[in-house]
């Protein structure tokens, strides 16, 4: 008999039911003898050994559907040696859940945090495998993670939707896309959207700069500008501060976000009328793009492939196209970031987009 657990942690995404659907059927395809655990709500299902017995016809109809069919949950990783509010140890009852049910393999599937914890467990003796999921795009090790083309589907729509209406107006529209520390999704949907400027975390942008930006749009007949904006982008003078000096300052600051900062200034230095959008968790719902379809499928196959094969510590992952294997040990804990001289960064420059440094 194969037992598998199953469980999926950190923020949803669209294709998080493909993915494990991918898994599923590639391992059924194999074996008749396959008992699935599902754990409810991430690592608190398997902390708290609460889970479901699932067949594979319960993978059946939800490569289209969105979300999770297990449920998922925040379990930060700097809080996973911390006792619950009972004194319960959370490592030590994941791995009484995993052997109470003999289980022969787990697979996660999440993002950075989520992998940090997977790396845990394969260090505390359990047979791990991990899928990229994320739509930040920010695994490292993976050219890709499931999520990140829909995400960006997502905010390259809503740009479009407000092109015409920034047009009918003449105004300066700030859309404010997720990503906290890199700005994959950003960059994408801004190019693809036809923005004029892109903000992302890993390029310190100029208030000023943007400012004239937006006056030479205007001098040049353009009355609108339209802002890409990560939401964790900032200041070159915020930049130049200590990590506990930002958090202190964001945590006075009287804007809720980076998109309402930037208005109030830019319309102070343009005199502009500036709006703002916030797709926000839009970017994270609804059912995924046929490209992350398609990967998601072929990363839980060869998930799949790797439990038949009893290969485990290890993240699926997409290298040139190929999906291949890296050892949780070499990931976890990294992050992707946009790399500020890569290609994509200055063809988008050569096409006029500011960035809002220089």
């Amino acid at each position: 008999m194969l037992r598998i657990g199953m469980l999926t942690s950190g923020g949803d995404c669209q294709a998080l039911n493909a993915a494990m659907r991918g898994v599923v059927k590639g391992i059924c395809s194999k074996r008749d003898d396959v008992e699935i655990y599902g754990f409810k709500d991430g690592y608190k299902g398997l902390i708290y050994a609460d889970f479901n017995m699932l067949t594979s016809k319960d993978f059946s109809g939800i490569l289209t559907r969105g979300g999770t069919i297990l449920g998922t949950s925040r379990q930060p990783f700097k809080l996973m040696r911390v006792p619950d509010k009972d004194g319960l140890d959370k490592v030590e009852a994941m791995k009484h859940t995993y052997h109470k049910l003999n289980l022969n393999c787990l697979v996660i599937l999440g993002g950075n945090g989520t992998q940090k914890t997977a790396n845990l467990l394969r260090e505390e003796g359990l047979n791990i495998v991990s899928l990229p999921k994320t739509i930040d795009n920010d695994l490292w090790g993976t050219e890709m993670t499931f999520g990140f083309q829909s995400a960006v589907d997502i905010a390259t729509d809503t740009i479009d939707r407000i092109h015409t209406t920034a047009t009918s107006h003449s105004r300066v529209f700030i859309i404010e896309i997720m990503g906290h520390k890199v700005g994959h999704v950003t960059l994408h949907a801004g190019i693809a959207g036809g923005a004029d400027i892109i903000l992302l975390p890993e390029i310190p942008y100029d208030i000023d700069v943007i400012a004239k930006v937006i006056q030479k749009r205007s001098a040049a007949g353009k009355p609108f500008t339209i802002l890409a904006v990560a939401e964790g982008a900032i200041s070159k003078e915020d930049a130049k501060l200590k990590k506990k000096e930002y958090k202190e300052k964001i945590a006075k600051r009287k804007y809720p976000s980076i998109a309402y900062e930037l208005a109030e200034q830019i319309q102070k230095k343009t005199d502009k009328e500036v709006r703002i959008t916030v797709p926000g968790h839009t970017q994270r719902g609804g059912s995924p793009c046929p490209y992350d379809r398609v990967f998601s499928t072929r990363v839980g196959a060869k998930a799949a492939e790797l439990i038949l094969n009893e290969e485990y510590g290890y993240m699926v992952a997409m290298k040139k196209g190929e999906t291949t294997k890296v050892p949780l040990a070499e990931i976890a804990g990294k992050l992707k970031y946009v790399d500020p001289d890569c290609s994509i960064i200055k063809e988008a420059r050569m096409t006029g987009i500011s960035f809002g440094d220089k």
